[in-house]
């Protein structure tokens, strides 16, 4: 089972060194057709988001650990501690990339909706020999 955390923490950290390597030669690609601050906000985004999924490989290994190899009352308060720490930590990041918390965010469907179901769901019923013949 150790073989599986040890896994996990090297898909994490790789995801971390690879996902900013990838991230600085994207921002480097956007640099030489759009301004810098595009390029630095397209290098941080995309930072944020190799961090964010680093973490959650690194939180999986921690969770392994815990509960198959080092199942003692130290290792699980250590561990709840480093899942405050990262959960705080990938709350944060994704507040800032996304630039609003996510309780305020509108979904993707929360728009308006399409007249012909906006009125079934209003309780309306389209009028006896109103549709095509």
């Amino acid at each position: 089972m150790e073989l599986v955390v040890h896994g996990f923490e090297l898909a994490g950290v790789a995801v971390l060194v690879l996902g900013a390597l990838g991230a600085f030669v994207h921002a480097a690609l956007v640099a030489r057709h759009q301004s810098a601050t595009t390029a630095y906000e397209t290098a941080r985004r995309n930072v944020g988001r190799a961090i964010l999924l680093g973490l959650e490989l690194l939180i999986i290994a921690d969770i392994v650990l815990t509960i198959t190899v080092d199942a003692t009352l130290d290792s699980a308060l250590a561990l709840g501690l480093i899942v405050v720490v990262r959960t705080f930590l990938s709350f944060s990041l994704e507040v800032e990339l996304e630039g609003t918390l996510p309780w305020r965010r509108r979904s993707p469907t929360s728009g308006k909706e399409p007249a012909s179901s906006a009125g079934a769901q209003e309780g309306h019923q389209p009028a006896r020999g109103a549709g095509p013949r």
